[in-house]
């Protein structure tokens, strides 16, 4: 699934030809509303595409959302509020269907990137085995997640228990922390990558470096192309944005 629906929506200034919208509002801010905070343009609420008001539950957050709706000038941008996207994407999304987004990041860990690997040449094979490997001995001593490997790129089908204890991690995640890691999860290909920076083991950075080992030895070999560097480059800023939304979680 994706927490967006079936298809991720344009993000106008992005992907969409539509001019931007203006700029509406002279003043940000954040007030305490019932047990969260609102985030409030001039003096009314500001709201997700859906008409839902922006109200989080921790005050860093809402100040870090608050901050990219003050950094628009003339127009509104979405594509500069990764922050603001993806709570919007928990409010209107997620909340409701936490049950299905567990579901789903059980799946990807079906199929975990960090699981299937190359059988040559012998420094690939090195290296995703000295990137990887920790990364999986983590999950399985810290976590009782214990996945099978496979060689090339045949399935393999992880036990009963493995997918059991990937669901046990998952269960106890309200919606923001869930889309923070089904955001992680489905970036990077793997369920335990997103789990380790959900749990702090790996920084976001280190993940996504691990996440495109593969990528990055085919660059090393054959030199960069333009423009799946800049589809990695935008990818890593949703990345950066759920990490962020965790941090700010506290």
């Amino acid at each position: 699934m994706s927490v967006n629906g079936d298809r991720p929506p344009k993000v106008p200034g992005r992907d969409d030809p539509r001019p931007l919208p203006k700029r509406f509002y002279a003043s940000v801010t954040v007030v305490p509303r019932g047990t969260g905070f609102a985030v409030l343009l001039d003096t009314r609420t500001a709201r997700t595409p859906k008409r839902r008001e922006l109200v989080l539950p921790a005050s860093a957050l809402a100040q870090a959302v608050a901050g990219e709706w003050d950094a628009q000038r003339s127009a509104i941008d979405p594509a500069a509020m990764p922050l603001t996207r993806l709570v919007n994407t928990v409010l209107d999304g997620i909340e409701g269907r936490e049950s299905e987004v567990r579901a789903d990041i059980v799946k990807y860990a079906g199929s975990d990137l960090l699981c299937y690997r190359a059988e040559d040449p012998e420094k690939l094979v090195a290296l995703q085995a000295a990137t990887w490997d920790p990364v999986l001995s983590w999950a399985k001593s810290s976590l009782g997640i214990r996945l099978a490997l496979s060689g090339g790129v045949m399935p393999v089908r992880q036990s009963q228990e493995a997918l059991d204890a990937v669901a046990l991690a998952v269960a106890p995640l309200d919606a923001f922390r869930l889309a923070s890691l089904h955001v992680m999860v489905t970036l990077t290909g793997s369920a335990i990558l997103g789990l380790a920076v959900l749990r702090g083991h790996l920084a976001p950075e280190a993940a996504w470096s691990a996440a495109h080992v593969d990528e990055d030895w085919q660059i090393a070999r054959w030199g960069e192309d333009a423009e799946a560097t800049a589809r990695r480059a935008r990818r890593w800023v949703d990345m950066r944005a759920a990490a962020d939304l965790l941090r700010h979680l506290g």
